[in-house]
Formats: structure tokens, sequence, C-alpha cells
């Protein structure tokens, strides 16, 4: 069973009891949120609903469980033949949450 939500503006794929990496979040640690932006879900016996954009009356619960950095990203800018170098790099932030129930 598997789901494809809509959160911030980007769409992930979701499978109940399994964390998911997903951009900064607004809440706490230990809030739950509610996930009604469902794009499209598939169940055991490969039953498949797709939105139009969304599914009504499907939704899910999910647990904030912390905050966690991404891999560093370098930018590297230069230009040749005038002494121009610069370097500048920045580590993302993500929201780790467990989808718990429908």
């Amino acid at each position: 069973m598997y789901s494809i939500i809509e959160l911030n503006n980007k769409q992930y794929k979701i499978e109940i009891g399994k964390p998911v990496l997903v951009d900064k979040l607004e809440t706490g640690e230990n809030e739950e949120i509610s996930i009604e932006k469902v794009l499209l879900y598939r169940d055991d016996k490969n039953d498949v609903k797709i939105g139009t954009p969304y599914i009504k009356g499907l939704s899910f619960k999910a647990k904030v469980i912390g905050v966690v950095k991404g891999k560093k990203i370098r930018v590297f800018k230069y230009k040749k033949r005038k002494d121009y170098r610069r370097t500048i790099g920045s580590r993302p932030q993500y929201s780790k949450i467990m989808i718990e129930e429908t």
C-alpha cells in the first residue's frame, strides 16, 4: 500500500509505518499533522484511486519525529581571468514524519 501526497507544494510517496523526509514544517516535534491532499492511493489489492486533483474523503495522520539536516550543498562561482572565486554552501533542513493511519 502506498500513496502520493502533496505537502508544501511538493509531492511525496508515503507508506504507513515508514518515516519520510519532507521540507521543514512550521510545527514542533511530536506534533500530529493531518494530510488531506492525497493525489493517488493504491491498496494491497492493486486497486488504484486517482484524484482530480485530490481524492475526496481520504486523509492521513502523521507525527513529526524531528528536524534533520541534509547533505551540504556547495556552490562555487568564478570568472575566468579576473581572479574572482567564491565558495558558499548550505545544509537544507528537513522534517522527519511518520505516517500513522488513514
